[in-house]
């Protein structure tokens, strides 16, 4: 997959820690695509979320650290944010731009805010988005469960609307190609 990137949004101790839905096989499903990514010279981000001091994401704190099961390479970038979007006050669509990137693989948490988010304005910036299944996640909203907020997200808001939802394996099949 030529100028395509993996991105892997705030998927941070804290928020892992919490057990949103399915995290088990969410970060297996987002290992396997860092792997696979890896192994056929496709960019992977990631993108960290900074929370206000005292919150679960203060930087530099424990929770606020990269998920260490899928904690990048030494010379992969880092993005940090202070808002919902990835693009939002940080220099992520000119770093895009200036590598010729025009199709993301976007992975991560949560759902409903920071991966919606980031898939709202990637589209917008007229990225071809990939939202793979089984590799976001997110956790029960007031009367709303994780699984519906999941399965609401991907099935019904983003695909075919703003990018397409594709499996892993078809994903992996695709970046050896």
């Amino acid at each position: 997959m030529k100028n395509t990137a993996l991105l892997v949004v705030d998927v941070q101790n804290a928020l892992v820690s919490e057990k949103p839905f399915d995290v088990e096989e969410v970060i297996s499903s987002i290992k396997k695509l860092i792997a696979a990514c890896r192994e056929n010279n496709v960019e992977v981000i990631y993108i960290q979320h900074n929370d206000e001091i005292g919150g679960e994401l203060e930087p530099q704190s424990t929770g606020w650290k990269l998920y260490k099961e899928i904690s990048p390479d030494k010379n992969e970038k880092v993005i940090s944010k202070n808002y919902n979007s990835a693009f939002k006050g940080t220099n992520l669509k000119e770093y895009l731009e200036s590598k010729g990137i025009n199709t993301l693989i976007i992975t991560g948490m949560q759902t409903e805010y920071c991966i919606d988010t980031t898939i709202k304005a990637a589209f917008e910036y007229g990225f071809n988005l990939i939202i793979p299944e089984k590799a976001n996640t997110t956790f029960d909203n007031g009367s709303i469960p994780q699984e519906e907020l999941y399965k609401f997200y991907n099935y019904r808001v983003w695909d075919g609307r703003f990018g397409k939802v594709v499996s892993v394996q078809d994903i992996i099949a695709e970046l050896k190609r």
